[in-house]
């Protein structure tokens, strides 16, 4: 895992896949943080994607950086701990200005049963779980 969080956190931007009702919804994200072991990943509550993960925790991101490109695909766990929030905020201070681990907008997920994949025009690909 800590190999997937490298690689996303290297590739600075990757994409989150969610599904609304029948239609693939894909968007840029930049947030993700381990905490107590798991790989996390932070939006609003008030955006259409939390909702969609909220009606269907099976999601898939990507990142592409130096001719390389992950995939993992997983369910997202919501988690509203405080600790939790507050661990990814201290992670981006930056967004300091439109969250915060005490409001009611602040939403972080974890992946579980996620199996990510590392790949390139020149090698195999590598498959990690967890």
């Amino acid at each position: 895992m800590e190999r997937v969080y490298n690689f996303l956190k290297d590739a600075g931007t990757y994409f989150l896949a969610t599904v609304d009702k029948d239609q693939p919804r894909v968007r840029p994200f930049g947030t993700v943080n381990i905490f107590e072991g798991k790989l996390y990943i932070q939006t609003g509550k008030v955006k259409d994607v939390s909702k969609q993960i909220h009606a269907n925790p099976k999601v898939e991101i990507s990142a592409f950086k130096d001719g390389k490109w992950i995939r993992v695909a997983g369910e997202l766990e919501a988690d509203e701990r405080r600790e939790a929030k507050q661990s990814m905020l201290d992670a981006y201070p930056q967004l300091s200005g439109m969250y915060s681990a005490d409001d009611d907008n602040t939403e972080v997920f974890y992946f579980k049963n996620a199996t990510a994949t590392f790949s390139s025009f020149t090698s195999a690909p590598e498959v990690v779980k967890f």
